[in-house]
């Protein structure tokens, strides 16, 4: 450990790359005042491991997890230019996706489709799941390894131009998405974002393309940073995919990818970097009072399906300068 821990007992977990500490701390009821002691540890070890967890992390109150986001990762974010339905809990965090019980959320870096996405990804177990529901991570390192050099090589070359059709009653409205009403204020989002937009009528269309590999500015790391896989109509169950392109073509479908010169990206390609993800990922059971960090650029992260109620509540931080 590069940064080692004061008043608490770790351990590794490690499958193909993918590496996970556990952290236990020694305190006596204080919890505040060892994320405070530990604070710098913990900015370390997320840029020295995949993931962090701290187990019996002494939170209780939902306002706490913004403030030790702050403290350890940086200012806490808005959840901006979305694309997974979720809900605010109290200022700056939100509950995790709100997807069916019984459906697994693939692997993915928060928001590498924009601009805007977080250095740190904060999650707060409040409740614990029956069964299952964990929250599996993934070294964006270790998956980049895993893929073919041509296939990289392709991604690296040309992108990941990602697209959108927000349309009420078929996934996010443009209104969920961007957090407003105004089309004039997506209009001047979207541009200053770089992301083309199209109207139909109160139907939006976007187009944004989008790097697929990255270097990471503090370790320098090369990692593998998109969310094709996700966006991809390959990703969706087949009835589910037959349906939508049925009912809206191919253009009109709520999400989908190709490369970034607007080449389709084959199915195949999709399963490869599928099966790459499943290679590598590394999932902690979670116990209510659980808190998992990570650097979103080293890490991606996902949801396995659960039994039983479950609460999950986040926080999304820039990182401290």
């Amino acid at each position: 450990m590069k940064t080692p821990f004061t008043d608490a007992d770790t351990e590794i977990a490690e499958r193909n790359g993918t590496r996970l500490v556990r952290v236990t701390p020694r305190h006596d009821g204080d919890h505040r005042a060892w994320f405070t002691a530990n604070a710098e540890a913990l900015r370390s070890a997320m840029y020295e491991h995949a993931a962090v967890m701290v187990k019996g992390s002494g939170l209780v109150e939902q306002a706490e997890l913004a403030d030790l986001a702050e403290e350890i990762g940086g200012a806490t974010l808005e959840y901006n230019e979305r694309s997974t339905p979720r809900s605010r809990v109290t200022g700056k965090v939100y509950t995790s996706t709100e997807y069916p019980a019984d459906q697994s959320i693939p692997q993915h870096n928060e928001s590498a489709y924009s601009e805007n996405w977080p250095h740190n990804v904060f999650f707060f177990c409040a409740l614990a799941a029956q069964t299952g529901g964990e929250t599996p991570v993934a070294d964006s390192g270790a998956v980049l390894e895993k893929l073919p050099a041509d296939l990289v090589r392709r991604f690296e070359d040309k992108g990941v131009l990602y697209t959108r059709t927000y349309r009420t009653g078929m996934g996010l409205s443009w209104q969920e998405g961007f957090q407003s009403d105004d089309k004039g204020h997506v209009e001047n989002y979207c541009a200053e974002h770089g992301i083309r937009t199209e109207w139909d009528g109160d139907v939006l269309r976007t187009r944004q393309r989008r790097p697929a590999v990255t270097v990471h500015p503090v370790t320098g790391k090369k990692v593998w940073f998109n969310q094709a896989h996700l966006f991809h109509v390959e990703a969706l169950p087949q009835a589910v995919r037959e349906g939508l392109l049925e009912i809206c073509g191919e253009d009109g479908l709520p999400r989908n990818a190709y490369y970034g010169d607007g080449s389709p990206i084959g199915a195949e390609e999709i399963e490869t970097i599928q099966g790459a993800y499943a290679e590598t990922t590394l999932a902690e059971p979670w116990r209510t009072g659980d808190l998992l960090m990570i650097d979103n650029i080293l890490t991606s992260h996902g949801r396995r399906p659960f039994t039983g109620d479950r609460k999950v509540l986040v926080a999304m931080t820039q990182r401290k300068a």
